[in-house]
């Protein structure tokens, strides 16, 4: 009878050979499972399974099973088995942690963000855009009154052009905000498919200057001497004599047509050319009426006032902006995020992380404990919820924004 150690060693050259196969699905179970959606999967249960791909029925069961406990060869099958579960344990924990710490280009998140498809996408201006086309005519909005026909054409017919490189849930967000913004519906649906064709469904605008009146004031309407391109929401300043009342442009009106309404020329001008995006509604500028919303003392004053003045108040340059616009230029953006737990960032500094070699972005901002330290140098260290501003290229945000967010 062979005796114990050589049987132990017997074990063990067996379980090597037979776990090789069992190694590799663990190994790759654990990846996968990892990279694609962010969570474990329980290590026993592939532990289980190794072991049962290796040919012992049963997975851990084998271990009471008589046939093997019993047999004249039992060591080296125990042995044997020892060494295939230990394994699939070990690959698959290797595994897990490759799929955690590698940067990742794919997740059930991204599956879900269709975007379009290449021969919708123009190249316009130095930069890719899509234009949107209603499909199918503009539907009405269950539980909402009918849609006039003049308001379902309109938006049946106008332009609708956008960035490009959109998901098509983003896509369709920005759609809705645009009927929202130019149309004034009261709600909307759309769904766009990936060759650019939106189905519309619409309802018509529950109320006009009260629905924009902001709550706690006030829209009063004045004649005056309006100027050229005032637009909703301008901000401006109302003379009336002595006083000054500042409010909000709630709607305007020059000359004998609505700033919302196109003069007859230049109607027959847009039938002959090409299809322009649709601007927001603005004044042309001469006698007219101005509707602005203010606090409730400051409209009774208006109210007794005969004749006004209207000043638009400029709301200044935002350098922020004039930033972004650079950064945009330059084919970076600028991202907010926060460090989730298990983020392989977190419990290292940011020199130990090298973000800018690893992954290819720009920390600008560390927020830890509240407080933010702006342009952080390597000794900044990194914990579980601290918000961080990042800057790179967006193929690099997206990647770092899957391992870290």
């Amino acid at each position: 009878m062979t005796s114990t150690p050589v049987q132990a060693l017997h074990g063990i050259y067996l379980g090597l050979l037979a776990g090789v196969i069992p190694a590799l699905v663990s190994f790759g179970f654990g990846f996968l499972f990892r990279y694609v959606t962010g969570l474990s999967v329980p290590a026993f249960g592939v532990v289980v399974l190794g072991v049962a791909l290796a040919g012992v029925n049963g997975g851990f069961l084998a271990f009471a099973d008589p046939t093997i406990t019993q047999a004249a060869n039992s060591t080296t099958l125990v042995v044997a088995l020892l060494v295939v579960a230990m394994l699939t344990f070990y690959t698959h924990s290797v595994g897990d942690k490759m799929g955690a710490s590698l940067p990742r280009r794919l997740s059930l998140k991204s599956l879900r963000e269709r975007t379009l498809h290449t021969d919708a996408i123009e190249f316009v201006g130095g930069r890719n855009e899509v234009t949107v086309s209603v499909v199918g005519g503009v539907r009405d909005l269950e539980g909402y009154p009918p849609l006039p026909e003049s308001l379902r054409t309109s938006i049946h017919d106008a332009e609708w052009r956008f960035p490009a490189d959109l998901p098509l849930s983003e896509l369709e967000t920005r759609f809705v905000d645009r009927l929202r913004s130019d149309f004034d519906v009261e709600e909307a649906t759309v769904t766009v498919d990936e060759h650019g064709r939106a189905t519309v469904a619409a309802a018509p605008p529950a109320a006009g200057v009260s629905k924009r009146t902001p709550v706690g004031k006030r829209a009063v309407s004045v004649p005056a001497l309006v100027p050229t391109g005032i637009a909703r929401g301008d901000d401006v300043s109302v003379l009336a004599g002595e006083e000054r009342v500042d409010g909000t442009v709630v709607s305007a009106k020059s000359g004998t047509k609505p700033a919302t309404e196109p003069t007859a020329p230049a109607a027959e001008e847009a039938e002959e050319a090409e299809p322009a995006a649709t601007p927001a509604p603005t004044t042309t500028g001469g006698e007219g009426r101005v509707t602005v919303a203010v606090q409730r003392p400051e409209a009774e004053s208006l109210l007794a006032a005969d004749r006004t003045r209207i000043v638009v108040r400029a709301r200044g340059t935002r350098r922020e902006y004039e930033l972004l616009g650079l950064l945009r230029r330059g084919g970076q953006r600028v991202r907010r995020l926060t460090l989730r737990a298990d983020a392989p960032v977190v419990g290292t500094t940011l020199g130990e992380a090298n973000v800018r070699e690893t992954y290819g972005i720009t920390v600008l901002a560390v927020r830890h404990d509240g407080s933010w330290t702006v342009a952080p140098n390597g000794d900044v260290a990194l914990s579980a919820g601290d918000e961080l501003f990042v800057a790179g290229p967006r193929r690099e945000l997206d990647a770092f924004e899957e391992v870290a967010k």
